[in-house]
């Protein structure tokens, strides 16, 4: 059965044979007038409010019978959201998603009213992204309300919103959202190709859409940008990049992405620039300490400890006495132990998180200490990192990755080792290029124009232009009075 039968009886049949009898199926046969209609809904998904007050009150009070559908479309039912359908699939479709399904008798066509109504908390900020200054608004689950959160920032007609529905069984709703005079067509064709080839039975979240639109498989680096907040996803969209927006999950997805949006906060548009400035320099020397520091440390007491200060050797040297392990060893069980206490702390309940805290940081850490299992510099060099991981969050991942590996290089190797693994990661970030966004832009290659927002950031009042290493059609962000646009 492909089209919708005139007989109500055989369509109520084959949509709850189809729905697989489930028990929240509700399916009640009213007389408008004296045209006998059919309303079927999904109690747990559709708001009976609005199905009383807007759908069966008006048609229980209508003297007039509608002649047919679209004389009950327009003439007695008052809900705002409606359309029709002639397959009965597709209308079971709807069904599934929380609308309202109106059957006329003798009528080849069904009425969809849009009564979703799904449980979502409010908006509220985002932990992931708390700021001292600037707008405390975030994304949520719900993605009319994420649509309206940007629509109240970007009021104009220009603004664009490609719908897809992906998964088999979740048909997932997608937007992909843009201002369509200033964002690449090329661009925005790439990533509506790759959305519509997607073939998989579910979209749970954002993160799902990742690996689909990622250019480099396989790679451990960051391809695609992620945010809650619609001021952060506004800014980027006037610059030129697509956002993603994803039914069911408050991480907005922002493409092209360049490894210097890690790097920026949204806190640093809401400061003075000089304070900036000093935040992305101290951010930068923290990455770098997450990275390198426990791999030079290695490399040193194994190879090159003729370069320590013979103050720090001795200290090092009496700290590391009794311990059975060789410095790299060392290091690689300490790495381990914290990656552990890591991920336990993230998937122990909040109320006892705490007190694993206290017990790995402290008496775990210290207790080892004392037994001679490892030493001090060793506990203070990764807790060191594991604290500077989170001077630049959005690359945890990554840093914890390429830690593990300069670790390695040190241990094998000693500093020669470190300074080809670095040389070759540099190469490799430099040829990095996803969606014609080079991965080190600004400084790689030199965009002269996008320094301005680089590591040192210039006062707003003077980025009059967009991102040139980003595709755009308007590199002009805003015009002075007389000049001709």
């Amino acid at each position: 059965m492909e089209k919708i039968s005139k007989n109500i009886g055989k369509n109520i049949e084959y949509i709850k044979l189809s729905c697989g009898q489930n028990k929240d199926l509700v399916s009640r046969e009213i007389f408008c007038g004296k045209k006998k209609v059919a309303v079927l809904f999904l109690n747990e998904l559709s708001s009976s409010t609005k199905i009383e007050k807007y759908i069966l009150e008006p048609m229980l009070k209508s003297n007039n019978s509608p002649t047919d559908i679209f004389d009950l479309q327009k003439n007695i039912i008052s809900i705002s959201e409606t359309k029709t359908e002639t397959k009965i699939n597709l209308v079971i479709d709807e069904l599934l998603k929380g609308n309202t399904i109106l059957l006329l008798q003798n009528e080849l066509m069904a009425l969809v009213c849009t009564t979703i109504e799904p449980a979502q908390r409010g908006v509220e900020e985002p932990p992931t992204s708390a700021v001292i200054y600037g707008p405390r608004e975030g994304f949520v689950e719900n993605i009319k309300t994420n649509i309206g959160l940007v629509r109240k920032r970007l009021p104009v007609k220009s603004l664009k919103i490609n719908e897809l529905s992906i998964g088999k069984y979740t048909k997932t709703k997608v937007m992909v959202v843009y201002l369509d005079d200033i964002a690449d067509e090329k661009i925005v064709n790439k990533i509506m190709e790759r959305l519509k080839q997607i073939d998989i039975d579910g979209i749970l979240d954002s993160h799902y859409l990742i690996s689909f639109l990622e250019e480099k498989k396989g790679s451990i680096f960051k391809q695609v940008g992620k945010t809650e907040k619609p001021d952060i996803a506004v800014a980027k969209i006037l610059e030129g990049r697509i956002a993603i927006m994803i039914d069911g999950s408050p991480v907005v997805l922002t493409l092209p992405f360049v490894v210097l949006e890690d790097l920026q906060n949204s806190d640093d548009y809401y400061q003075r620039s000089f304070r900036v400035g000093i935040v992305r320099s101290l951010r930068i020397i923290g990455l770098l300490m997450s990275i390198l520091l426990p791999g030079l440390y290695v490399s040193i007491q194994l190879y090159h400890y003729r370069i320590i200060p013979l103050k720090f050797l001795v200290s090092i040297i009496n700290s590391s006495q009794g311990i059975p392990f060789t410095p790299f060893l060392e290091m690689l069980f300490v790495i381990v132990l914290f990656e552990i206490l890591f991920e336990a702390s993230l998937r122990m309940p909040k109320y006892i998180g705490m007190a694993l805290s206290v017990v790995g940081a402290l008496v775990l850490g210290d207790t080892a200490v004392k037994a001679g299992l490892i030493s001090s510099p060793a506990v203070m060099i990764i807790a060191l990192t594991g604290i500077s991981f989170y001077t630049i969050p959005d690359e945890t991942s990554q840093i914890s990755v390429l830690r593990l590996l300069f670790t390695l290089l040190g241990g094998m190797i000693g500093l020669f080792g470190i300074v080809i693994g670095a040389v070759m990661l540099i190469t490799y970030l430099v040829e990095f290029n996803a969606y014609d966004t080079p991965y080190f832009a600004p400084y790689a290659p030199y965009v002269k124009n996008d320094i301005k927002d680089g590591i040192f950031k210039k006062e707003t009042v003077v980025i009059n232009t967009r991102p040139k290493s980003i595709p755009n059609k308007k590199k002009i962000r805003k015009i002075d009075i007389g000049e001709p646009q």
